[in-house]
């Protein structure tokens, strides 16, 4: 498969380049003006059909978009990548026309936000033993439970809710629903206290009674565990380049940090020449997989292997990064208002979400023992 970027994609990742280091701000609260710019642009809709008000581009370019913001903020970044790989996905794939029209030109174009709620304090790598209930009621379902660590948890406007309308049934009782922000009955928390990420507002939501008509149940009773697993190849490519945006952004740090020492007429030596090396070549690495997961995500509906191994590769690469980074600019890259001391503790999240590295593992393995016939 060709991997190096067309024409075309080389212009679009040096205008996404351009907005993330002119347009983008890094610090504060709540991205909202991130996201007012990404939506202006379209880049909130890139990968979504013009016809339900997108840009209609291919996932390659929505995945050089994300590097980009990801390289300059990364809670801007997963923020993005959430909306659209597991929050606007959702409706494109399984939604009904009617649920398209009432929903999607505005996802896309960033007057709503959409957010993806399938995580529980029980059920986080095995999603199928959630416990939020929904239960059948005249004209549609009352939600009851609560939902961890949900991007964008208290901005959101739009949430996929998953819950199970049988426990017994396990993964085969679990429907989709789309919850708007306002509904009475959903209870979104304060913003955690994480140690990275802080920008983008992950929270706990609550169901207390939360009733939810018919005609916003996503897909078809107790098709939810079917509807969540579709979209992780996806959400899991976005992460994949949120990593290497981290990772490019503490290299990019680095290697400025050691010119200016060796300006001052400090030697950095040949082991900090070795690392920075092996970054580099890694960082390469890492854009060739994903970009692979990308182009394999636009021409096949399962990317499963593809996917787990960007996502996997590139969050490892950005944690690991960060780490010697800050080992290379010894004390000064510590300090508080130091760029690496952000890219280190962004960089831990990435690992875990969209299904965590050692879960990545499992699934890549599964993947070839089934291609080589061995399981």
């Amino acid at each position: 498969m060709e991997l190096v970027l067309s024409e075309y994609h080389q212009k679009r990742w040096e205008e996404f380049k351009l907005f993330a280091d002119s347009e983008l701000d890094r610090g504060g609260q709540f991205p909202h003006e991130n996201l007012k710019k990404a939506g202006e642009r379209g880049y909130m809709g890139l990968p979504i059909p013009q016809a339900w008000g997108g840009k209609g581009e291919d996932f390659l370019t929505y995945i050089l978009m994300l590097e980009e913001v990801s390289r300059v903020c990364a809670s801007t970044g997963v923020i993005l990548s959430v909306h659209t790989s597991v929050a606007t996905f959702p409706l494109l794939y399984f939604g009904s026309d009617e649920q398209k029209n009432r929903f999607l030109p505005d996802l896309a174009s960033g007057k709503l936000l959409g957010a993806f709620a399938l995580t529980e304090a029980g059920a986080g790598s095995d999603a199928a033993a959630l416990a939020a209930t929904a239960t059948i009621v005249a004209g549609g379902y009352l939600l009851n439970g609560s939902k961890m660590f949900i991007t964008g948890g208290g901005e959101a406007d739009l949430f996929t809710v998953f819950a199970t309308l049988d426990r017994s049934l396990g993964s085969k009782g679990i429907t989709a629903f789309l919850v708007e922000k306002g509904c009475p009955g959903l209870v979104a928390g304060p913003p955690e206290r994480k140690m990275g990420l802080n920008r983008s507002h992950t929270a706990e939501i609550r169901m207390e009674d939360l009733f939810i008509p018919a005609s916003n149940r996503l897909g078809d009773e107790k098709a939810g565990f079917n509807i969540a697993m579709a979209l992780l190849d996806g959400g899991r490519i976005g992460i994949a380049a949120q990593g290497l945006g981290l990772a490019r952004a503490a290299l990019e740090f680095t290697i400025k940090h050691l010119k200016k020492q060796e300006r001052a007429g400090i030697k950095t030596g040949q082991w900090s020449a070795f690392v920075v090396a092996d970054l580099a070549a890694k960082a390469e690495a890492a854009r060739l997989l994903i970009y692979k997961a990308a182009k394999a995500k636009d021409s096949r509906s399962s990317c499963t292997r593809e996917a787990s191994m960007a996502k996997v590769f590139a969050t490892d690469l950005a944690m690991d990064a960060a780490t010697k980074c800050l080992d290379l600019c010894h004390s000064a890259g510590c300090g508080e208002n130091n760029p690496l001391n952000r890219y280190f503790c962004d960089a831990k999240a990435p690992q875990i979400y969209e299904g965590s590295n050692q879960i990545q593992r499992i699934v890549v393995a599964r993947e070839l023992l089934r291609q080589f016939n061995l399981s």
